[in-house]
């Protein structure tokens, strides 16, 4: 508790942060699961004590973890739940690290009952995810913008739309690139195909663009009749994108796989000419990241990625006919070898960086008179 640190600093200190989640290996649901996973095992390397608080039916049996039960109803509901036992823990903890909107009510109670520092990361807004979000969750979403000591975004597209939607500034720290794990599956053998892949991979879900890649991928088509798209992944969209795909009389050149185990992600990259990532709006992106580690040539539209690897990227629009230039462009590229790309040890230690700053600007201003 920072009331009672009178006089120390946190650079002069082994601090206790606590963690919150929702997923972790296998339990993964996208990119935030990835990047708490990934700080959190960085952190345990630092000078810190740190612990990771995650939902009892998606937390791992591990020494270092620490289950909480959230009881039923929906993921509203759980967090909820959930963050009634979190900020019991924050007395325990000099820092609590929450992450989007389910983090909020864990965050703002911990803050509020035991001084414990309040960080939050956004990696998405509501308003990314679906074009109609749920009021309730936009509410947490602004508690989780609004209210903590730290708020940090993960790309300067991402701060702009904060910004813009709930007028406070925040700190922006990218993520690390993933290299995806492989186990030596022939992809082109499991779907029998013989030339040029493109490929997606992810939620099935409006904003991910995907009924404009089917159809830039059918215009693609008409100037190489060699090419085969593979879809990973799953949604609420899955079957209207397939009768889509029947629809545009190209199903015959689509394979839809269905979620993509982790273990076999990187043989479907390898397998890839080019990867497409056509999200309506995407704050970072990290199957684009996975992409370029795996050396494809990467297609995309405007995403947080290329604030950092521009050059790597063939940027498009959702239209149509950008999608099918940027994917005929690709395939004249070369793969990408012996990159060196950003580290999840270098998120972590400007996390920490910015732990330290405002945990010292904090102790300040409570030993002001």
């Amino acid at each position: 508790m920072i009331n009672n640190l009178e006089g120390v600093t946190i650079s002069r200190m082994k601090p206790k942060i606590l963690l919150v989640g929702w997923g972790f290996p296998p339990n993964i649901d996208g990119g935030l699961d990835i990047h708490v996973y990934h700080l959190f095992e960085q952190l345990q390397k630092e000078d810190v004590d740190v612990s990771l608080a995650l939902p009892e039916s998606r937390a791992p049996i591990r020494e270092d973890l620490i289950p909480v039960e959230t009881g039923d109803g929906d993921m509203i509901d759980k967090s909820k739940k959930m963050s009634q036992k979190v900020a019991k823990l924050a007395e325990d903890f000099d820092i609590i690290h929450t992450h989007d909107w389910f983090g909020a009510e864990s965050g703002y109670k911990s803050k509020k009952y035991s001084d414990t520092l309040w960080v939050s990361t956004l990696h998405s807004l509501a308003s990314d995810r679906t074009r109609n979000p749920d009021k309730r969750l936009e509410k947490l979403e602004e508690v989780a913008t609004t209210q903590p000591d730290l708020l940090i975004s993960v790309s300067k597209k991402l701060r702009n739309s904060i910004k813009k939607k709930y007028g406070v500034e925040s700190e922006v720290v990218y993520n690390g690139f993933s290299k995806p794990k492989s186990c030596g599956i022939d992809v082109r053998e499991r779907h029998n195909i013989d030339g040029d892949i493109v490929f997606y991979v992810g939620r099935h879900a409006e904003q991910k663009g995907i009924e404009h890649l089917l159809y830039g991928f059918k215009k693609a088509l008409e100037e190489n009749d060699d090419l085969n798209l593979i879809l990973g992944g799953k949604g609420h969209m899955s079957e209207p994108l397939k009768e889509f795909t029947d629809i545009l009389g190209i199903s015959d050149k689509v394979v839809f796989t269905d979620f993509i185990p982790r273990e076999e992600l990187g043989d479907y990259y390898k397998a890839a000419d080019v990867f497409v990532s056509p999200s309506l709006n995407e704050p970072f992106g990290l199957t684009i990241t996975e992409a370029l580690e795996s050396g494809t040539p990467v297609v995309a539209t405007e995403n947080g990625v290329e604030e950092i690897s521009s050059n790597l990227i063939t940027s498009i629009d959702p239209e149509s006919s950008s999608v099918k230039e940027g994917i005929l462009e690709a395939l004249d590229k070369d793969a990408l070898e012996g990159r060196e790309f950003r580290s999840w040890s270098e998120m972590t230690e400007e996390t920490l960086e910015l732990y330290r700053k405002t945990y010292d600007s904090t102790l300040r201003s409570c030993k002001s008179p």
